[in-house]
């Protein structure tokens, strides 16, 4: 009997703890679930294919990993949630573009294009469309128009930032040379916060490009029409590989492992990349002419847009140097007048030294005591006269003595 109730004692269920630690035990499965799920969130995409049709479409994280055949860490420059600098990074199925306000990932038959209520987001999606839809006989591919139009979007959206900026902050200096005010000075403090920030982001755009054009490797690596038709052109049974009507890769051998068949399609990509991109700052320095032919649109069209962020960037070095001047010229206007001021509290101190000397003489002879100078009618009006020209004389000598120290000028 003891023993059945030590044994009952030693047992305890989930509602004999307190409501506060099921609560709680509770609150972490939650927490921790969540957690496993925000990988797996999904957004919302604008997805354009070549005809120029384009359509708002809800995928997931995981989803485009495994469409685009790109790493995670790929991705995280196109969360919303996070601020990362201008990049475009080239990959075996698909270029990543993260410039400003335009997220997306390029492939050789679509774009998948970050949904937002951005205006840059609304032209990008309109003119793209457009573009495919009348310029169907345009000689780049299909992915180098897409990144033409990111690219062009965003320089002169860049461009209209900084002549805004042009606009707002010259008649401030201007006016700020003239007359110095705190309010004046308060509009350029901000003014210079703005320039340092865009000047930053135009010099990761412009770093961007100018990394593409200097690495053959990488601008290979984006020719993803290319290195298409070259996989098309490799027998698919070498990989044992198949293609459905969707044009997703299945494997022959296994059906139901869609995780081998990428795979094999990625060891297929990665084959293919080598050949056509065999030249890289950290490889090889040596490319054949086929493979200059090939990149050859891609680094004019960089080259194009390269020259036009320079010179935006070249208008915000000249808005900084101007700001730099207009500073320079208010020091030198700001130590002039207290130079000025030192001056002025010099001849100051001299006039009241020397008034000084005169009152104290004049109180001295002004005491009743007896003296010669008394003596006389006007001895008294006779020494303040004297004194009045010795203190105006001692006065000049003062003047002349700082002249002579070239404390004053002449």
């Amino acid at each position: 009997m003891d023993n059945a109730m030590e044994e009952t004692h030693g047992e305890y269920c989930v509602s004999d703890l307190p409501e506060y630690d099921v609560n709680r035990q509770g609150n972490q499965r939650t927490g921790i679930t969540g957690l496993k799920k925000r990988g797996h969130v999904s957004r919302s995409w604008i997805k354009i294919d070549q005809d120029g049709n384009s359509e708002v479409v809800t995928l997931d994280k995981a989803t485009i990993m495994r469409d685009c055949c790109l790493p995670s860490r790929d991705l995280r420059l196109l969360d919303p949630m996070f601020i990362y600098p201008s990049s475009i990074l080239g990959r075996e199925m698909a270029i990543v573009v993260n410039l400003e306000q335009i997220r997306c990932i390029i492939t050789a038959d679509e774009v998948i294009l970050m949904n937002s209520l951005d205006g840059t987001v609304g032209r990008y999606r309109s003119q793209l469309c457009n573009r495919l839809r009348k310029e169907k006989s345009d000689d780049l591919p299909f992915e180098f128009r897409a990144l033409e139009l990111a690219l062009e979007l965003t320089c002169t959206s860049l461009d209209e930032q900084v002549k805004e900026l042009e606009m707002e902050i010259y008649p401030v200096l201007d006016e700020l040379a003239s007359s110095i005010s705190t309010l004046l000075l308060e509009s350029v403090r901000r003014f210079k916060g703005h320039l340092l920030a865009l000047t930053q982001r135009v010099q990761k755009v412009r770093d961007e490009i100018e990394h593409l054009m200097d690495d053959d490797g990488d601008m290979a690596e984006m020719c993803l029409t290319e290195k298409r038709r070259r996989s098309d052109a490799y027998p698919s049974s070498d990989l044992n590989l198949s293609r459905t009507s969707s044009g997703k890769v299945i494997s022959k051998s296994d059906p139901t492992s869609p995780e081998q068949s990428v795979s094999g399609l990625q060891m297929l990509r990665r084959t293919i990349s080598s050949s056509i991109g065999n030249s890289s700052k950290y490889g090889s320095t040596t490319s054949s002419s086929d493979n200059e032919e090939r990149i050859q649109p891609l680094e004019m069209l960089l080259e194009a847009y390269f020259i036009v962020i320079d010179n935006t960037l070249n208008t915000l070095s000249s808005l900084k140097e101007y700001i730099d001047d207009t500073e320079d010229f208010l020091n030198i206007k700001l130590g002039n007048i207290q130079n000025l001021l030192i001056k002025f509290e010099m001849l100051l101190t001299a006039a009241t030294m020397v008034a000084a000397i005169f009152t104290a003489v004049a109180g001295v002879f002004g005491m009743n005591f007896k003296t010669s100078v008394f003596d006389y009618t006007s001895g008294f009006n006779w020494v303040i006269v004297i004194t009045g020209f010795g203190c105006v004389a001692l006065y000049f000598s003062l003047l002349s003595y700082f002249r002579y120290k070239k404390v004053l000028p002449e």
